[in-house]
């Protein structure tokens, strides 16, 4: 009979080799026109479980190929840090994985990498940054997901085993101190979440 690490490491596995080859996918892709940058691969534990997503890469994410690369990752690090989330349960990516596309629906062209990513990781939280990326998550159409909206700090029931916490789209509270603290006002409930997670 398999022991509980043997079958945690057989998961691992599996959940790092679809990753791997859904990065070189994307990494591939030509399915919309790229100008000037390659796409953004997520980053973080293939079986994280919580999965941050927004909207569209930013130039920092750009530069490096990697999701969150930048201000908005070094916020949220030390957003974790504060409320005492370990890094290694965390997944991050981008509904776009490239900026500058040159195509009226650029997002249409990536739902389907976005629905590969999350059955990969396979998270008990998606931390969905702005309506834009919940509009996404709704368009995703993932087997057996209810419909969710647009509600700042509140966790929702998505799929079996999935729930969602909504908050404001991450790059755009930077820059504003007003957005800031509503961004926090929401995110911390992943605090809340977090601390109610079984100790197995």
């Amino acid at each position: 009979m398999a022991q509980p690490n043997e079958i945690y490491d057989k998961y691992l596995t599996r959940a790092i080799s679809e990753i791997n080859d859904l990065t070189g996918e994307i990494l591939h892709c030509e399915r919309c026109t790229h100008a000037r940058a390659m796409p953004v691969i997520g980053s973080g534990h293939p079986m994280a479980d919580i999965f941050l997503v927004k909207y569209q890469a930013r130039p920092s994410e750009l530069h490096e190929g990697v999701a969150f690369f930048g201000r908005a990752g070094a916020a949220l690090m030390k957003s974790c840090q504060r409320l005492k989330i370990d890094p290694l349960q965390l997944y991050g990516t981008n509904v776009v994985k490239c900026g500058h596309v040159r195509e009226s629906n650029p997002e249409a062209r990536c739902l389907d990498h976005l629905r590969r990513e999350l059955a990969a990781v396979n998270p008990k939280l998606i931390v969905a940054m702005g309506e834009a990326t919940v509009a996404a998550l709704n368009r995703a159409e993932l087997p057996l997901a209810a419909p969710l909206e647009y509600h700042p700090g509140e966790i929702l029931e998505f799929t079996p085993g999935t729930q969602v916490l909504v908050t404001p789209d991450i790059d755009f509270a930077l820059d504003e101190q007003r957005l800031k603290a509503e961004f926090w006002r929401a995110f911390r409930r992943l605090g809340e979440w977090y601390d109610g997670i079984p100790p197995y």
